[in-house]
């Protein structure tokens, strides 16, 4: 797709190649503190400085826009649950499944916490479902999700008849506890508590999901 030229307008925030990466930076600094609400094409294009029309040569429509928006934030997640991942690897190995599992849990639970206008546009609209489209396609925090479910089957800790669908009861969880946590009950708890029922509320979903009964 060609690149727009520098921009026709007074402001001077764009002059050069690669329109469509300006667009989504300014739309994840719209959508930071303002949420999916915070974005209009026209709004977008004003902070770029270029006119909407531009914008429309790399997006469809603000649905497009927005779709974009959020798989960028999908990806920050995604590296979110690998730094607490990171975090509690406390050696040069390889964590096991189980302890991934908990991390993936509790990195998705803590971006939602630090990031909560972008975690309403990560996942107010990911439609993308295991073994419905290739895994490279899936949100990058269900990605993250469904291998290591499938590591937990490898390893022994998870029958493997017991694997389909068990990314929902995990995701379904720790989305829960987010929105308890963001606009329920939770909302005026310190963050520190906040954390401490989302790891109680983690672990008690990896029992349920890997305890033999």
């Amino acid at each position: 797709m060609p690149t727009e030229p520098a921009t026709r307008t007074a402001r001077a925030g764009y002059h050069h190649g690669d329109l469509a990466n300006a667009l989504l930076e300014e739309g994840l600094a719209l959508t930071r503190h303002g949420g999916p609400e915070a974005v209009t094409v026209r709004e977008v294009a004003r902070r770029v400085g270029v006119t909407p029309a531009a914008v429309y040569r790399h997006f469809a429509d603000r649905d497009a826009l927005v779709a974009a928006i959020a798989v960028r934030i999908q990806r920050q997640v995604a590296a979110r649950m690998r730094a607490v991942e990171d975090d509690r690897r406390g050696d040069a190995h390889r964590p096991s499944a189980r302890s991934r599992l908990r991390a993936v849990g509790l990195g998705y639970v803590g971006f939602a916490l630090s990031e909560p206008g972008w975690f309403d546009v990560a996942f107010g609209s990911a439609t993308a479902l295991p073994g419905d489209v290739d895994p490279a396609a899936l949100p990058a925090p269900l990605a993250a999700l469904v291998e290591v479910l499938d590591d937990l089957v490898t390893e022994g800790d998870l029958p493997a008849a017991a694997r389909p669908g068990a990314e929902w009861p995990c995701w379904s969880t720790v989305h829960g506890f987010a929105l308890l946590a963001l606009r329920g009950p939770l909302r005026a708890l310190p963050r520190e508590a906040q954390l401490q029922h989302a790891q109680r509320a983690v672990d008690a979903i990896i029992a349920g999901l890997l305890e033999p009964r």
